[in-house]
C-alpha cells in the first residue's frame, strides 16, 4: 500500500516521480526529479531538476542536491557539467551539505553535515564522506572509502577503494600557481588500501602507492613506494610494510 507523506507547505515539480512511501517534510523544494521508494527528505531541503535518488534515501534538513556551479570573473577555470544527480539507494545525505550537479554516488554511502561535492565527481559504494570535507572537481573515489572530518580533496585526484583518509588532510593540485587553470593542475592519485594520518599534506602530482601508509602531519613532496610508510617534512619512508 503506498502511504507517501507529503507536508502541505512542501513545493514539488508536477513531472516529479516519487516512489511509494516517501516521506516529504515542510518547506522542501522537489524539482523535476525521481526519488525512489522508502525515501525521506526533511525539511527545507532542496532536490534540484535532473536528480535521482534511490530507494531508501534520507536527505537531512537544508541540503541542496543538484547546485549548479557558476563561474566567476575571478576563477581561472570556467565549470564543465551535465545537469544531473545520481544518488544510489541507502544513502544518507546529511543537514546543510551541498552536491553539484554531474555527480554520481554509489549505494550505501554516507555524506556528512555540511559536506560540499563540486561537478565531475564519482563515488563509490558503502563510502564514508564525513562532516565539513570538501570533494573539489574532477575527481573519483572508489568503493569503501573513508574521508574524515574538514579533510580537502582537491580537483582532479583519484583515490581507490579500501582507503582511510584522517581528519584534517590537505591534497592540492597545482605547483604553477601563477600560470593559471591548466593541464598541469593535478591531484594526488592515493591508490587502493593507503592509510593517511591526521593533517598531512599531499602535494600535486604524487602517486600514494597501494597499501602505503601517510604519517599524521608529514607533507609528500614526492611518489610513495606500495605498502612503505612515510613520516616527516618532507615525508620519507621508514618501513617497509612488506617485511
Amino acid at each position: 500500500m503506498n502511504t507517501r507523506r507529503i507536508h502541505k507547505t512542501a513545493i514539488i515539480h508536477p513531472k516529479a516521480l516519487v516512489g511509494e512511501n516517501v516521506d516529504i517534510g515542510p518547506y522542501a523544494v522537489i524539482g523535476n526529479a525521481s526519488i525512489g521508494n522508502g525515501s525521506v527528505v526533511h525539511s527545507h531541503a532542496i532536490i534540484a531538476d535532473g536528480v535521482e535518488l534511490g530507494e531508501e534515501v534520507e536527505v537531512f534538513p537544508g541540503a541542496l542536491v543538484g547546485k549548479e556551479p557558476k563561474g566567476a570573473g575571478s576563477l581561472a577555470r570556467l565549470p564543465s557539467f551535465k545537469k544531473y544527480v545520481r544518488i544510489g539507494s541507502q544513502c544518507s545525505i546529511g543537514p546543510n551539505s551541498v552536491i553539484y550537479f554531474d555527480v554520481e554516488i554509489g549505494n550505501n554511502t554516507l555524506i556528512g553535515d555540511g559536506a560540499s561535492i563540486r561537478e565531475q565527481c564519482r563515488i563509490g559504494q558503502r563510502c564514508i564522506i564525513s562532516r565539513y570535507v570538501t570533494i573539489n572537481y574532477n575527481t573519483s573515489i572508489g568503493d569503501r572509502t573513508k574521508i574524515m572530518d574538514l579533510t580537502h580533496i582537491t580537483g582532479n585526484c583519484n583515490i581507490g577503494s579500501d582507503v582511510f583518509i584522517s581528519l584534517l588532510v590537505a591534497t592540492t593540485n597545482d605547483n604553477s600557481v601563477r600560470a593559471g587553470y591548466g593541464g598541469h593542475v593535478i591531484g594526488p592519485t592515493i591508490e587502493d588500501n593507503v592509510v593517511v594520518g591526521a593533517s598531512a599534506s599531499i602535494l600535486p602530482g604524487v602517486r600514494l602507492g597501494e597499501g602505503s601508509t601517510i604519517g599524521s602531519g608529514a607533507v609528500v613532496t614526492r611518489d610513495v613506494n606500495p605498502n612503505s610508510v612515510v613520516v616527516g617534512m618532507p615525508a620519507r619512508q621508514r618501513g617497509d610494510l612488506n617485511k
